[in-house]
C-alpha cells in the first residue's frame, strides 16, 4: 500500500526542524501530534520512508537523508583568448577551453569568457589577469561595459554616445586614461561578471 508522500514530507520535515532545536530525535507520539495521525500510522510511515531511502534509523534515532544529489543547469561557455584593457589590440581569438557556468549564479544567455591585460578598467575592479565573463549581443545601453571592435581590434570599455561629437566614447575606468572617440564601432557583447583570483 502506497502512503501519503505529503505526509512523509510532513514527517521528514518535522523530525529535522525538532533536532534542530532540541538536538534529539522527537519521539513516535510527537511525530504523531505533530503531522495529525496516531502513533501506530507513524510506525509504518517510518518503515516505509526507510525502504525509500528517505530516511536512516538506528535504533531510535532517525537520520533524514534529504541531501539528494543535483544536477544543477550549465551554460558551457568559451574561453577565447585576451581582451585589452588599455590600447586596442587584435584579440586573440584563440580557442582555450569551455568551462561550465551555474546558470543559477550566471543566469541564461549565450556568453563567451575573455581573460583581461591592460589596467584602463582597474577602477571598475577589472585587473590583468582577471576573466570577464561577456553575454554575445550586437547593442549596448550607455554606462555598459562592452567588447568593442573598433578598426578590427577589440577593447574592453565603458560605452557611451557622446552626441555633440556624434561618436561613441569608450571610456576607460582608470584616471589616468583617455577615452577613445570612434565613429565606428561594433558591439560583440556586454561584460555581466568577472572571475578573479583573491
Amino acid at each position: 500500500m502506497v502512503k501519503n508522500v505529503q505526509r512523509m514530507k510532513d514527517i521528514c520535515d518535522y523530525i529535522e526542524s525538532y533536532q534542530f532545536d532540541y538536538r534529539r530525535t522527537p519521539s513516535m507520539n510527537e511525530i504523531a501530534d505533530a503531522v495529525g495521525t496516531v502513533k501506530s500510522n507513524v510506525f509504518k510511515y517510518l518503515s516505509e520512508m526507510e525502504q525509500r531511502g528517505m530516511i536512516t534509523r538506528y535504533g531510535r534515532e532517525i537520520t533524514v537523508n534529504s541531501s539528494v544529489p543535483s544536477t544543477p543547469e550549465m551554460n558551457r561557455v568559451p574561453i577565447l583568448g585576451k581582451i585589452a584593457c588599455g590600447t586596442p589590440e587584435y584579440a586573440e581569438e584563440n580557442f582555450e577551453e569551455y568551462i561550465p557556468l551555474p546558470v543559477a549564479l550566471f543566469g541564461k544567455g549565450d556568453f563567451f569568457i575573455l581573460r583581461t591585460k591592460g589596467l584602463s578598467m582597474i577602477e571598475a575592479g577589472i585587473e590583468p589577469g582577471d576573466m570577464v565573463v561577456v553575454r554575445k549581443q550586437n547593442s549596448a545601453d550607455e554606462g555598459d561595459i562592452v567588447v568593442a571592435l573598433v578598426n578590427n581590434e577589440t577593447t574592453l570599455k565603458r560605452y557611451y554616445i557622446d552626441k555633440k561629437k556624434r561618436c561613441v566614447r569608450l571610456h576607460p575606468e582608470n584616471k589616468d586614461m583617455d577615452d577613445i572617440l570612434t565613429k565606428e564601432c561594433y558591439i560583440q557583447g556586454v561584460a555581466q561578471h568577472v572571475i578573479k583570483a583573491l
